[in-house]
C-alpha cells in the first residue's frame, strides 16, 4: 500500500489489535511491574504459548526487558512518540463507542471562531 512519504514514520511497535500490542499497552500501563508469562496470560486471557513467543520478538525490539521469569517495559526505548501512539489508542478504546464516536460530523455546525471561515464584515 503506498504511504504519503513525507508524513510516514515507521514505528517500531506492534499493530493494533495484535497480542504484541495488548502485551506492550498492558505493561506500559504498569512500568514499574514486572510480569511472569502465565499472570500475562491471566490478565490479557492470551494463550501461554503465544505470551511468550510475543514477549521474545518485543524483547527483540527492545520494547520490554526482562529478569529471570519476569518481565516488563523498557522504559529506556518506550519514549515519548511511542507512549503517544500508545495512549491515543487507549483513550480511543476508552471512549468507543460515546456521542462524538457515533456522530462523526458533531462539528459542523461549531461556529468560526478564528475568523478564518469567510465571515468578515
Amino acid at each position: 500500500m503506498p504511504v504519503d512519504f513525507e508524513s510516514y514514520y515507521p514505528t517500531n511497535l506492534p499493530d493494533e489489535g495484535t497480542n504484541g500490542r495488548e502485551i506492550l499497552e498492558f505493561l506500559a500501563a504498569n512500568p514499574e511491574t514486572g510480569y511472569r508469562p502465565s499472570e500475562l496470560t491471566a490478565e490479557l486471557g492470551i494463550p501461554r504459548g503465544s505470551v511468550g513467543t510475543t514477549l521474545s520478538r518485543l524483547h527483540e525490539r527492545g520494547l520490554v526487558r526482562h529478569k529471570g521469569e519476569y518481565w516488563a517495559i523498557n522504559p529506556e526505548a518506550y519514549d515519548a512518540r511511542t507512549a503517544s501512539l500508545v495512549g491515543l489508542a487507549a483513550v480511543a478504546e476508552q471512549f468507543e463507542g460515546d456521542y462524538y464516536d457515533e456522530n462523526p460530523d458533531w462539528d459542523a455546525d461549531l461556529p468560526d471562531i478564528d475568523g478564518a471561515g469567510g465571515d468578515e464584515q
